[in-house]
């Protein structure tokens, strides 16, 4: 059993033995700081992998740790090195910019290839050329270029950036000129340690919102503390923080809600990513189909130098298979040189790897020519990457994020967020709700109600999440100061990050939309004209009588009596007005003359109603001064008609103006517009020549005709005398105004089209979910319903009826204005029926007297008869007493004659 065990060792042994002295052994020297402790570590993990699974070559280390700061130091200690060993295949290190440029020039000078994984900066110029330094770090013009497009892809307006040093400009010279490009304001402050509040302050007081930082990641955590402390990471403000290895903090300890950005050349979701780090101790080790990225990963130098390492034990294998290298001793002040350090230089700068943690490495020019930046992003202690940008595509940066990622988080911070909803009162948008109980205070959202309260609500539930409405200062709209350069009111709440929405009858316009982001339109709308309605006129029943003047209807009256006079005179002067009495008698002894002051009179008043009369005169005089009459009669009905009819149309017309065009061709009624709003905006931008017009008029007008809010432009059009004001507003206030305020309307349509939407932060992420809840309100007749309650319902809506006006056109006369002939004619009729009844009992007096009968008989009897509406003939009293009065003379004479013998009755 001895034997065999010892006959089993031996074979192995030697078999161990041959292979020992049959591989290649060359000596590769490392210069570290003494704080390169994971750099270190990936540089022995990869050599130890690399000599674990290759039997040809074996590399062994030597390793030196030298100062940051103190290139003499660095100078002797890889001189030590060198005089120490036999020979070395190539030199990797240091870490630092500040000292590479020592080792750099110690390999260019004994021809020894010299790996380095240093950023390029203005310390060590990206166009200084080493044939024997392969630096496998991204070049500078790559990593500005990648900084520079994925800010642009963040579509942020304005920023401040705040920075470290001399480097830290060097590498956002792109950013710089994106800036400069669209003319948008950027602050630029360097952060001197160890308080940064001083300059993070000055930050929140100008109202930036959006932050890039380019710091060491080891001042990172302290820099978002203080920030934290001063309210600056709340959600509304935004970093991107320029470090590569910014990933790997723990942003939970933060507690934050602000959105932070961060770039990394890192590939933390491959397995190569996830091999390293398990094989040398980095990182947290997580499964490798997982797609969350840890909060702690390796850094981007460790990466690196496991890059390089590997690089270049791959190709000095490859030559090494082709070619026996051979290396020898070399010392710094000897001259020596390495034999094959050239082919082996070259070898590798034309040699792409693909496969790597940091992505293809690939040479240009002595220089890395690929970058691959992964955009991470961490909202709510919560890290994904969202995109890449790539030298190979460098004008675009491509997202990866799934649609359903995105908006998994988006729906996570709605749930877990307070919305500040900035907003103005006004009605019926937003009002203070009077409390039912005098005694109750009404706080916070209680506090308010109307048509915005209603939207937000109704979103808050769907997307459930709570809301605070707040009021903006001086309860201002949004308007730019262009010599101050800054927003007030609700734009500017939404751009200090006081509110994450703003919303009330907020006008989506383009300079608005530079500075926030716009939600879909609640409400379209658009200008148009405030103005009253036609005062009605004072009751008149005598109206009839106003064409013409009192002092004309007196000389009418005192003409028509006087005309009396005169033609009662007249026709008894004129001969021609004296006529026979009896026709058969053609040479009577009298002639008789009709025209007393009773057909006189009637004469003139028939002439007067343009009726005639069945008399006129006969004479030349009498007629002459008739026709005269007749004359002043024609011209006076003539203009008495006229004016009547212009009097009547003119007290039924309504508003001289019926569009804008009306109102800008006229310059007796002046209008205005709300000052510094959207409204007068319009007028002053536009390029139509009617609108032009009306600006001149209304900038130049004395007194100014603009006003400070709605509630005072509506009064104004209601106070001013004559209606010699409109005013000129957004359809939707004066559809609620005319709701309430029968003497107000709406002249004419609208002068554009423009819509109401809730403003928000640029590339707020909630946009497209509040955007979809407007979508579904619109369809389901929500916003309707709204608009409905809040214009029609609630505090007095509904109060006028939308009767169309008569226009000029089809006036016709009412009552109010003819009443009084009524009344004339009523009187006249009961004075006809007075007299009517006044000679009914004459005539019963003089039948009573005359026939010796009581009053009461004649007067039943006449009565009787009245009511007799079927006879037709009536007994004639005055006839029947002549005829008595005869028959009782003839008898008298025939007696008398009986008596006196000298009369006797003729026989017939």
């Amino acid at each position: 059993m001895s034997l065999k065990f010892i006959s089993v060792f031996l074979v192995w042994w030697l078999t161990k033995a041959e292979y020992v002295l049959a591989i290649d052994t060359y000596t590769i020297g490392a210069v570290f700081h003494e704080d390169s402790n994971e750099i270190e570590t990936a540089f022995k993990c990869a050599v130890k992998r690399f000599n674990t699974f290759n039997n040809a070559i074996f590399f062994k280390t030597v390793i030196r740790h030298v100062p940051k700061e103190n290139p003499f130091a660095v100078y002797e200690a890889v001189c030590k090195m060198l005089d120490e060993n036999k020979g070395f295949a190539a030199l990797f290190g240091p870490p630092s910019t500040s000292v590479a440029d020592v080792v750099d020039s110690i390999a260019s000078k004994i021809e020894l290839p010299n790996m380095q994984m240093q950023s390029p900066s203005s310390l060590w110029p990206e166009d200084s050329s080493n044939l024997y330094t392969i630096n496998v770090h991204p070049n500078l013009r790559n990593l500005q270029k990648g900084i520079a497009k994925t800010v642009e892809s963040l579509q942020w307006k304005t920023y401040a950036i705040l920075y470290q040093d001399r480097d830290s400009i060097i590498r956002l010279q792109e950013v710089m000129k994106l800036s400069s490009i669209g003319k948008e304001s950027v602050l630029l402050k360097k952060l001197e340690p160890p308080d940064y509040r001083l300059v993070l302050k000055e930050v929140k007081r100008l109202g930036y919102a959006h932050i890039i930082i380019d710091y060491d990641s080891t001042y990172l955590m302290e820099i978002l503390q203080q920030a934290k402390e001063l309210g600056m990471l709340e959600y509304l403000y935004n970093y991107f923080l320029t470090s590569l290895d910014a990933h790997t903090l723990d942003f939970n300890q933060l507690d934050c809600i602000a959105n932070i950005t961060t770039i990394t050349i890192t590939d933390t979701n491959s397995k190569l990513t996830y091999g390293f780090a398990k094989e040398c101790s980095l990182g947290r080790i997580i499964p490798t189909n997982s797609t969350d990225i840890p909060t702690t990963l390796v850094k981007h130098e460790p990466s690196l130098m496991w890059d390089a390492a590997n690089f270049f034990m791959n190709a000095f294998h490859e030559l090494h298979l082709t070619n026996h290298q051979v290396v020898r001793k070399l010392t710094c002040d000897g001259e020596e040189r390495g034999i094959h350090s050239f082919g082996l230089a070259n070898y590798m700068k034309i040699r792409p790897i693909p496969n790597t943690i940091t992505g293809k490495i690939n040479f240009e020019n002595d220089h890395r020519s690929t970058l691959t930046l992964q955009v991470v992003e961490i909202m709510q202690g919560r890290l994904r990457k969202t995109a890449y940008w790539s030298a190979a595509d460098p004008e675009s940066v491509t997202v990866v994020r799934t649609e359903k990622e995105q908006q998994e988080l988006i729906d996570l911070y709605i749930k877990n967020t307070t919305f500040v909803v900035s907003s103005r009162i006004g009605q019926p948008y937003l009002m203070y709700k009077k409390p039912e109980d005098p005694d109750e205070v009404l706080e916070g959202n209680d506090a308010f109600e109307g048509f915005s309260m209603d939207i937000i609500d109704h979103i808050a539930k769907m997307l459930n999440f709570s809301y605070k409405f707040v009021l903006t200062k001086n309860n201002k709209y949004g308007s730019f100061d262009k010599e101050k350069k800054t927003w007030d009111g609700l734009i500017k709440d939404i751009l200090d990050r006081k509110a994450h929405l703003a919303i009330c009858d907020l006008t989506i316009t383009q300079e608005r939309r530079s500075a926030v982001d716009f939600s879909l339109p609640f409400m379209t709308l658009g200008i148009s004209i405030l103005y009253t309605k036609p005062k009605p006129q004072e009751r008149d029943i005598f109206a009839f009588m106003n064409p013409l003047d009192i002092v004309v209807w007196m000389y009418i009256l005192a003409a028509y009596v006087s005309i009396t006079l005169v033609m009662f005179f007249l026709t008894r002067l004129a001969p021609g007005d004296w006529e026979n009495p009896n026709p058969n008698d053609p040479n009577p002894e009298e002639l008789e003359n009709i025209w007393d002051l009773k057909n006189a009179s009637w004469l003139i008043l028939g002439s007067t109603m343009s009726q005639g009369c069945d008399i006129l005169p006969k004479g030349i005089s009498s007629r002459m001064g008739i026709s005269m009459w007749w004359f002043l009669i024609l011209i006076i009905s003539s203009s008495y008609t006229a004016n009547l009819s212009a009097f009547l149309t003119t007290s039924r017309m309504g508003p001289t103006i019926d569009n804008a065009e009306s109102l800008a061709k006229q310059n007796k009624i002046k209008y205005g517009v709300l000052n510094g709003g959207s409204t007068m905006a319009f007028f002053k931008n536009s390029n139509f020549s009617t609108y032009q017009r009306m600006w001149a008029q209304m900038s130049q007008a004395k007194p100014s005709v603009f006003v400070n809010d709605n509630a005072e432009g509506v009064k104004r059009v209601k106070t001013t005398k004559n209606q010699l004001y409109a005013f000129l507003m957004e359809s939707s206030s004066i559809e609620y105004e005319t709701e309430r305020d029968c003497e107000l309307k709406q002249v004419g349509g609208r002068l554009d089209n423009k819509g109401y939407g809730i403003a928000m932060p640029v590339n707020a992420p909630f946009r497209g979910s509040i955007n979809s809840c407007i979508l579904k309100m619109q369809e389901d007749g929500t916003l309707r319903g709204f608009k409905e309650k809040w214009w029609k319902q609630m505090h007095g809506g509904g109060a006028c009826k939308n009767e169309p006006e008569a226009s000029s056109s089809d006036m016709k006369l009412a009552l109010d204005n003819i009443g009084g002939v009524f009344v004339v004619v009523f009187f006249g009729v009961a004075i006809a029926c007075i007299l009517a009844l006044a000679e009914f009992f004459w005539n019963v007096h003089t039948i009573s007297v005359e026939e010796r009968k009581s009053h009461k008989e004649v007067t039943m009897n006449e009565f009787k008869f009245f009511l007799s509406v079927w006879k037709t003939k009536k007994r004639n009293y005055k006839a029947s007493k002549s005829h008595g009065s005869l028959s009782n003379m003839t008898d008298s004479i025939t007696i008398k004659s009986k008596s006196n013998g000298s009369l006797q009755p003729k026989e017939d």
